[in-house]
């Protein structure tokens, strides 16, 4: 039962940011409603980028807590999270979902290649020691190289919304990776409990 509760959670939790980043990306101007397009644009340009949806496949493995465990849960919130995201995309465009079978199935390929190694990851958070460090550092760092070598095309032309979408990337993955590291050496050089 604790098992099912767990598959179903994680399906769950990847369908709902499919359907958000589907729905913030038809939110934004190119989707045609404009009372929210401005924060929408930002929303799409932070959620439909690599680095988050790796992000979730690492944080369903951090939850799912063993490394078998993760990077199944990686795998199944990946495309639960791709299957939301286009089923939510046709409803919104109110096109066929089978136009988008080709990409559906790329992407639930990518997730079962990607899944299992980053859901693995986030299991290895709660390690202590360099691997958890490591595991704990994959996605601020995976957001900032994303952003500096790939960042949102429509940054090229200027837009705010990109602008913002950086700034925001960048702060929250330098805090982070300061809030990792200080946690680190704080747990390194604590004494030991004699207990």
């Amino acid at each position: 039962m604790k098992i099912i509760r767990g598959v179903v959670g994680v399906l769950v939790l990847g369908a709902g940011f499919g359907a958000v980043t589907s729905l913030v990306k038809d939110v934004s101007p190119m989707g045609g409603w404009a009372w929210a397009a401005k924060v929408a644009e930002v929303a799409s340009l932070l959620l439909d980028a690599g680095w988050a949806w790796a992000a979730l496949a690492v944080a369903v493995g951090w939850l799912a807590g063993g490394q078998a465990r993760g990077a199944v849960a990686g795998v199944l919130a990946l495309a639960a999270a791709t299957a939301a995201y286009y089923c939510t995309k046709s409803a919104l465009a109110q096109v066929p979902l089978a136009w988008s079978w080709r990409s559906m199935l790329y992407w639930w390929c990518a997730s079962a290649l990607f899944g299992p190694p980053l859901g693995a990851v986030g299991a290895s958070i709660r390690r202590p020691g360099v691997i958890g460090l490591l595991a704990s550092l994959t996605v601020p760092v995976g957001a900032i190289v994303q952003m500096t070598f790939m960042p949102p095309r429509i940054f090229l032309l200027g837009r705010p919304a990109a602008s913002w979408a950086l700034v925001i990337v960048w702060t929250a993955a330098a805090v982070s990776i300061g809030v990792i590291l200080i946690r680190f050496f704080a747990l390194r050089d604590a004494p030991l409990d004699d207990h």
